[in-house]
């Protein structure tokens, strides 16, 4: 997500404002479908693991291709609801509740050492924001919520209401790369002293009174989208999670990530692109050396999206980018 202020608005604001229609029981239609089993090779024997189960799309085509697939979320609806769906696959299938950084440990406990592949498709769901009671939305009145992990110590109410006005400011400045950052952080620390912050529609509705609506996005996207981010931790988990499904990759087993937002984006891109690089090279070095973290061939080179069919069919993957590796031979250095 290499797009910075533009970008980020309209992508949250797509999947506020226009969902896909085809969705199944309130869940997304899985995006750049073509491009992941592609890029993954799924096959009879294989061993996946899908890091954000979600509604089971992806999974369920992983599962057709005859591979058996670890589903991993860490919302308990999710996993209730994809369980369910790929009930018919039976052993083929195992879900289970944990955050994806967590992968180490859901292998060990499971009994596998290494994988032939694992996918991980970032962001909030298109169910997530359409039930009113997780708080997500602006789009609907719901109690100021926003974990993933229903079972999370840290509700956005709990950092709206007690966080400083110097950590709003970076919250909303740093995850949600809102200009007006300051203003609404100093606003909502004051209003806060009167009435605190407990519903979904009262902050959106406070934040629209700070900063004047310009074009299509409300003017609260941004500071949901970090205030989001806050709860969940999630470029904390991404950078683990990348680190931890690393360890887990068999030789020539492939990772792939869809992105939706520059931050995210700008991490996974980072992360492949350091370790795709055999030699390094510095100034003051007197000849190139061997980069010690070498570990993947970049299966893209560039992030890709979705073509005009797709994106017209399903807003959400608009804003969607993809990358992918396949993990280089033990021994290659």
């Amino acid at each position: 997500m290499i797009l910075l202020h533009s970008a980020f608005a309209d992508a949250t604001c797509e999947r506020e404002d226009f969902m896909s229609k085809k969705t199944q029981g309130g869940y997304h239609e899985p995006v750049l479908m073509h491009e992941v089993l592609e890029a993954l090779q799924p096959a009879p024997g294989k061993v996946f693991v899908d890091g954000t189960l979600g509604g089971g799309g992806h999974t369920e085509a992983l599962l057709k291709a005859g591979a058996r697939v670890v589903g991993i979320d860490q919302d308990t609806d999710a996993l209730k609801f994809a369980t369910e769906r790929l009930a018919a696959y039976g052993e083929q299938f195992r879900p289970v509740q944990a955050n994806y950084s967590e992968i180490v440990d859901v292998l060990k406990k499971l009994g596998l050492d290494k994988i032939d592949g694992a996918l991980l498709d970032l962001g909030v769901s298109s169910h997530q924001l359409d039930t009113p009671e997780r708080g997500f939305s602006f789009q609907h009145d719901g109690p100021l919520d926003m974990r993933m992990n229903p079972d999370g110590a840290v509700t956005s109410a709990a950092l709206v209401n007690t966080a400083s006005e110097e950590q709003l400011t970076r919250i909303f400045r740093e995850y949600g790369e809102e200009p007006a950052a300051r203003r609404i952080a100093s606003r909502l620390t004051r209003d806060r002293m009167v009435v605190p912050f407990t519903r979904t529609l009262q902050l959106a509705d406070a934040i629209a009174e700070i900063v004047p609506r310009k074009g299509r996005a409300h003017p609260a996207t941004r500071v949901f989208q970090a205030l989001r981010i806050a709860v969940n931790r999630e470029l904390e988990v991404l950078k683990n999670g990348l680190a931890a499904f690393t360890a887990c990759l068999a030789p020539n087993a492939r990772l792939g990530v869809i992105t939706f937002h520059s931050l995210e984006d700008r991490i996974v891109k980072t992360y492949f692109k350091e370790r795709a690089v055999e030699w390094l090279d510095r100034p003051e070095w007197p000849a190139p050396r061997k980069n010690p973290d070498y570990l993947f061939r970049l299966i893209n080179r560039r992030a890709q999206i979705a073509g005009e069919v797709e994106q017209e069919t399903n807003p959400r993957s608009r804003s969607a980018k993809f990358r992918a590796v396949e993990r280089l031979p033990y021994g290659h250095i």
